[in-house]
């Protein structure tokens, strides 16, 4: 079992790929479905779509625990798989549109399931309320669109943000080593200063007994002459 830092996040990686090359099938088949098969491939999609967005949340916190040498090339690779999502949602959303459009359409058509020669889209009310309901889904869409790509800003915000917390501890911990290790260094200099001091009486002392002797050898001699 592969146990590097990078493995969980390369793991994560290929399931997303997969789920992704699922996606771009079905949605590239989808245009020769209709009705209700397309709605089911759609719903397919989506919770595919859910699966893969799984996968790139795993990446984010995988890739916490990557070695800061190597993390610039995953970080590339995790922006790529954000990128990807965000296409397939956006494509998605446009099916829906279009899928929706088309049901628009079939419901304008009159009971015989055809148009009349002068109204070639139903009637005037008809027309009216397929403008109305292809405009309103045309926003909704542009909606869905500006909150995936802010969803996708606070992503990147938030890995961002993760990576400079973990940075910052990483310093901090540096921080503490280094404090540490002027600890052990003063206390290794504290035990030497003592032992030179302890030294220094030592010697004075058995100066001070060398002069005594001296002296007292001095006045022996002394005393030795003038008897």
């Amino acid at each position: 079992m592969d146990t590097s830092p990078t493995a969980l996040f390369e793991s994560y990686e290929q399931d997303f790929r997969q789920f992704v090359e699922t996606i771009r099938e079905k949605l590239e088949s989808n245009n020769d479905k209709e009705g209700e098969q397309r709605k089911a491939t759609l719903r397919r999609v989506e919770m595919e779509l859910d699966e893969a967005d799984e996968m790139v949340s795993q990446m984010e916190i995988e890739i916490q625990g990557i070695p800061q040498s190597v993390r610039a090339a995953y970080h590339t690779r995790l922006r790529s798989a954000k990128a990807d999502l965000s296409k397939y949602k956006k494509l998605l959303a446009e099916s829906r549109t279009q899928l929706a459009r088309s049901d628009l359409l079939s419901s304008a058509q009159n009971p015989n399931g055809a148009y009349s020669s002068d109204e070639p889209y139903g009637s005037t009310g008809d027309r009216t309320r397929l403008l109305a309901g292809t405009s309103i889904l045309e926003n909704g869409t542009k909606r869905l669109q500006e909150s995936q790509s802010l969803a996708l800003d606070t992503e990147n915000q938030g890995a961002e943000i993760l990576t400079n917390l973990r940075g910052q501890r990483e310093q901090i911990e540096n921080s503490r080593n280094t404090l540490q290790r002027a600890d052990l260094a003063i206390d290794r200099a504290s035990g030497t200063l003592k032992k030179m001091v302890r030294r220094m009486y030592q010697q004075r002392a058995v100066t001070g007994a060398i002069i005594g002797v001296m002296i007292l050898l001095i006045i022996i001699i002394i005393w030795e002459k003038t008897r």
